[in-house]
């Protein structure tokens, strides 16, 4: 099933959110720090509601952690991006898949991208700059579930 990975997200209630639905779908998350809060920030637990216990939730310490124990389990490095080449819809994703997003405010390191086997967008109106975190995450993970036969 594929996972999903936050590196250096800023934003509280967008991590909350996420969690919550990471845990509607049985899915990993996966914390890259540096991180814009602590975990035990009361706005993360409050957009989590009283989910936390059914998320899978790995912390990693820094990117480098993240990569080691990626390339030990494998599995391709999808990341989302508004620079991304290939429309999200016209990929095709696998189970062993690392759905990868960037902090909201500088979205992922230039390093991480060019290691991605895949960069993918998601198709916005061009007077809009980005997506909502969360929005973005849920999007993701539901057309991978999708096309995956989960539903």
């Amino acid at each position: 099933m594929p996972r999903v990975v936050l590196v250096h997200p800023q934003i509280p209630p967008n991590t909350g959110n996420i969690a919550r639905t990471c845990a509607a779908t049985d899915t990993e998350l996966h914390l890259v720090a540096p991180l814009g809060f602590e975990i035990s920030d009361r706005y993360l637990k409050r957009a989590g509601l009283d989910y936390w216990n059914h998320v899978k939730l790995h912390y990693h310490p820094n990117l480098e952690h993240f990569q080691q124990m990626q390339q030990e389990q494998s599995g391709r490095l999808v990341s989302f991006s508004v620079s991304g080449t290939e429309n999200y819809t016209d990929f095709s994703f696998a189970d062993s898949d690392w759905l990868i997003f960037g902090s909201e405010t500088n979205g992922l390191p230039q390093e991480l991208l060019a290691d991605c086997d895949a960069v993918l967008r998601i198709p916005m109106n061009s007077n809009v700059r980005s997506l909502n975190l969360a929005v973005s995450v849920a999007v993701a993970l539901y057309e991978s579930r999708r096309q995956l036969g989960y539903f």
